[in-house]
């Protein structure tokens, strides 16, 4: 098993990418804390985990709020006794414009998307330096991240700060052994995706012209946690079937 007795955080597990990356880190011989503000979703997960004997347990927790954070990290190491693996995944999409921006809309998208990675940095780092333990963090950017489209002011903010974060706290934390790494999904069939406008013309931006599964982007987030990757480190490895590279050509 790859991943055999590490012990892994993944926010957003309730769902798509989260509940994906739950499925495979625990098949690979992970225990998993499974933390969502939706429970009934992360307890869905769970129950899917355990029905082929992987072992992992739920957290409810709003990522906005650095002391729920804190406590997850807390949470997860009074579980299983340390923690390797911290996947930074949770995250919302809205629609706003610039010039109509809505400031509770605003701050709540900054608040689980930028914030909510921020803490999770921290909070995990911290219990890693601790414990002596040379982990992993990794966290969900977006294309959005790295390229820009109408209409999605906070979305873009949120997920271009994601990136530099992840490069920032990369350097902070080499030192300890511990790898920073960002990844950033093209259009995935998630319930998140339902949020974008037009969501069908979407996947002939990527080369293959096929929306990406969470299945797939749990694969190569699995790699990213192995020893094997060990040389990615501050890196924002794309994961978008070439949609930013060649998305001009490929939407003709």
């Amino acid at each position: 098993m790859l991943l055999n007795n590490k012990v892994a955080v993944i926010t957003g597990g309730a769902s798509g990418i989260g509940r994906a990356t739950a499925l495979k880190y625990t098949n690979e011989g992970a225990k998993v804390v499974v933390a969502d503000y939706n429970e009934e979703g992360a307890n869905e997960t769970v129950e899917l985990i355990r029905s082929f004997g992987g072992e992992a347990v739920t957290y409810k927790v709003d990522v906005s709020k650095f002391g729920e954070v804190k406590a997850l990290v807390d949470f997860a190491v009074d579980t299983y006794k340390t923690i390797d693996i911290m996947f930074n995944n949770a995250g919302i999409s809205r629609a706003n414009l610039i010039n109509e921006l809505n400031e509770e809309l605003y701050h709540q998208t900054l608040g689980v998307n930028q914030h909510g990675v921020a803490y999770g940095i921290a909070a995990a780092s911290n219990k890693m330096i601790g414990l002596g333990v040379k982990g992993v963090i990794i966290n969900t950017a977006s294309v959005y991240g790295i390229m820009a489209s109408r209409g999605f002011f906070p979305y873009h903010v949120s997920k271009g700060a994601v990136v530099m974060m992840t490069k920032s706290a990369a350097l902070d934390l080499a030192p300890y052994g511990i790898r920073v790494i960002g990844v950033a999904p093209g259009f995935v069939s998630t319930p998140l995706i339902k949020g974008i406008r037009e969501v069908e013309q979407h996947k002939n931006y990527h080369m293959r012209k096929e929306f990406i599964t969470p299945e797939e982007i749990a694969d190569t987030v699995c790699i990213l946690a192995m020893k094997e990757a060990n040389v990615v480190n501050g890196s924002v490895v794309m994961l978008d079937d070439g949609l930013t590279s060649f998305k001009g050509h490929l939407s003709k």
